[in-house]
């Protein structure tokens, strides 16, 4: 259990790009991802914006034919591994019933069961997709990258909410300290933006309304924020012992150091009033980590610029740090990707992995008329240089999922 766990690759789909410096680069000179909805009609719900990976032709990165097969979330999963694993280098140089997956959703195949709900109605049940339940399946994105990469280890789904990837990174981690496997593939992916999807969280008004420039709808800590803008993508890291990594000459990038985990046990889908669950899983992530802390020097947020999401998180922020709330850098990279549901999580690990690399805090966007209530230092519209040892990532989910993960500079 005293192993420790490095990151040996990382791949990215998102709508600020499909290479990590593409999306770091972005991140940390304050450009947004987020664009018009394009992906489906936004005449019969009230959210303009989305933030949707541009440009993915499936058959780019995988046999077109599987590509028809899949739902749009395990096409982007795939897609995110492909690039992870040729960069981590580990294919056909270990067993492969040592390498697991383990890949997070909210959701899974939503967009689908929309197409395939549309032709029951117009045409008869008859009439549907035979690939209709396999791309639907929350667990196919972990079992088209296994399937593919020919990892025949352990394998899981975590189906989390918002909490679901980072989540999915933390127990990929323990998978590995407990020698179930030498390799996990782990992250999350989720494309939801379809009617039903976009139907469904309108109608509890947790999307943003804004319908000026989109690329200032995502508003986190903001007084004048007014939901989340949805998004899309995948993130996906290699994990591996170091002793593993460094035996079969992998170069480490980042250290996964500590995990917490709660639930609020209170609400079907608001956070605690007091922001307790959140707090735990922070304290629970840094003492994993054999940390303390003072020793946090970057926290990114869940950070998702619904009205109450934000000043929850800024409470158990500082429930757990005191006063020294006040001096730890905070920004949420939802403020220019969007909130991709089950894949935010792993797209703010990354965040944060570059973060230890760069030595370099990206800025929380569109933050120009500060809530009083949210008071803490969100690193407003311009990144700030600053050493960055030890990173805390958030993710906070329906159903009162807690997730947190500790990211160490190698």
């Amino acid at each position: 259990m005293n192993k420790k766990i490095v990151v040996t690759g990382i791949g990215i789909q998102s709508c600020l790009g499909n290479t990590v410096k593409d999306y770091w680069d972005s991140l940390s000179n304050g450009i947004s991802g987020i664009r018009t909805i394009t992906q489906v009609s936004s005449d019969s719900f009230p959210c303009k914006v989305s933030g949707e990976v541009q440009n993915f032709e499936p058959g780019e990165w995988m046999n077109p034919k599987e590509a028809k097969r899949m739902g749009r979330f395990s096409q982007l999963a795939v897609a995110a591994a492909k690039d992870a694993i040729k960069q981590s280098g580990f294919l056909g140089k270990i067993d492969t019933d040592r390498i697991g997956v383990l890949i997070g959703t909210g959701a899974g195949g939503l967009p689908e069961t929309d197409q395939q709900a549309a032709i029951k109605e117009s045409k008869g049940v008859m009439r549907m997709s035979p690939f209709y339940i396999p791309s639907m399946l929350s667990n196919m994105a972990s079992a088209n990258i296994s399937r593919i990469y020919q990892a025949t280890g352990y394998n899981n789904t975590c189906i989390t909410a918002c909490a679901a990837s980072t989540q999915a990174i933390g127990e990929a981690a323990e998978i590995i300290k407990n020698n179930k496997a030498d390799i996990v593939i782990t992250g999350g992916a989720e494309s939801g933006i379809c009617e039903i999807g976009m139907g469904g969280f309108s109608t509890i008004h947790a999307l943003s309304t804004w319908d000026g420039d989109p690329s200032k709808a995502s508003r986190p800590f903001d007084a004048n924020r007014d939901g989340f803008a949805p998004a899309e993508g995948s993130g996906i890291l290699i994990l591996e012992s170091e002793e593993h990594a460094i035996k079969r000459g992998a170069v480490p990038i980042a250290e996964i150091a500590g995990f917490g985990v709660t639930s609020d046990a209170f609400h079907l889908v608001q956070p605690h009033k007091e922001g307790l669950g959140a707090t735990k899983a922070m304290k629970l992530a840094i003492e994993d980590a054999g940390l303390e802390k003072k020793d946090i020097d970057y926290i990114n947020a869940h950070g998702t610029s619904t009205p109450t999401n934000d000043r929850i998180e800024t409470l158990a922020i500082k429930n757990l740090f005191g006063d020294e709330a006040y001096n730890i850098p905070i920004s949420s990279t939802k403020s220019m990707v969007g909130h991709s549901l089950g894949a935010s999580g792993a797209l703010e690990i990354i965040a944060c992995i570059q973060s230890t690399i760069h030595d370099e805090i990206h800025p929380t966007i569109n933050l120009e008329n500060p809530d009083p209530e949210c008071d803490l230092n969100y690193v407003p519209n311009t990144k700030i240089k600053k050493k960055v040892e030890v990173a805390l990532s958030n993710s906070f989910g329906f159903g009162g999922q807690n997730a947190c993960v500790v990211v160490k500079k190698y």
